[in-house]
């Protein structure tokens, strides 16, 4: 099974469309080629290294929210 897990943009390498992610506290390199835009601050799914849609922040707290609740029931 795939989960996506919000991560932030922590850094944006527009030569290369790639850059860093916070990824429940770890920073992970990603690909940002599959989104049109992106900027330090914006939240992201990543699955297999790419960045592949958006979240808006309310989003992204009520998911995060969410999986730590489930995570707290196991």
């Amino acid at each position: 099974m795939c989960l996506g897990i919000p991560s932030k943009i922590v850094t944006v390498d527009e030569t290369h469309k790639t850059g860093r992610v916070d990824h429940l506290g770890t920073k992970v390199l990603v690909n940002f080629a599959l989104l049109d835009e992106v900027r330090v601050g914006e939240w992201v799914i990543v699955h297999a290294g790419f960045a592949i849609s958006k979240l808006n922040d309310q989003e992204a707290l009520e998911t995060l929210d969410l999986l730590r609740e489930i995570a707290a029931h196991e």
